[in-house]
């Protein structure tokens, strides 16, 4: 079996196309358009739409690609691609009222899930912006972090909606 190099272009069943951006003994790690960064066995099922050989680097794509990110990030309101744990994909939330003549309300869970990611996204640009403000003074800062962080804090409870833990919200840590 030969091993696929850095900026192979694969088609997998289950997630579409994608380029191979990083490669361990066991695994590849492949960015796919539609469901963002997943990790697939080396002997998995795929079709090769182009391979790369012998690509070989010091510094990997995916680390390049994750210092984008977070440039981007820091710096635009652009939205992270978080993905959605696969026990909730294709899910379904239902709202259901305690008076039994009030129809249920059924949401799919990757949409409610995409509003908690926009939500998160918003407040992370809301708190950059506060950061880099030039108006407010450092307590005035310091208060409207707090508050950021509290609202983090909120938020833990959708936290089991994540496929990948650094996505969490993080709130206040108790000592």
């Amino acid at each position: 079996m030969k091993i696929l190099g850095i900026s192979s272009r694969i088609e997998h069943p289950e997630f579409g196309l994608g380029v191979v951006t990083n490669v361990t003994s066991k695994h590849y790690w492949v960015t796919f358009i539609k469901e963002g960064l997943e990790t697939i066995d080396i002997d998995s099922e795929f079709e090769i739409i182009e391979a790369v050989e012998d690509e070989v680097d010091s510094v990997s794509f995916y680390e390049v690609e994750k210092s984008l990110k977070k440039i981007l990030q820091k710096w635009s309101d652009v939205t992270e691609i978080a993905p959605i744990a696969d026990k909730w994909r294709n899910g379904t939330l239902i709202l259901r009222a305690a008076d039994s003549n009030l129809a249920d309300k059924e949401i799919p869970i990757d949409t409610f899930f995409h509003k908690i990611v926009m939500v998160r996204d918003r407040i992370r640009v809301m708190e950059q912006k506060i950061n880099a403000s030039k108006t407010l003074d450092d307590q005035d800062k310091i208060d409207l972090q707090q508050y950021i962080t509290r609202i983090y804090g909120s938020l833990t409870t959708f936290n089991v909606l994540f496929k990948v833990k650094s996505d969490y919200f993080v709130g206040e840590k108790s000592k």
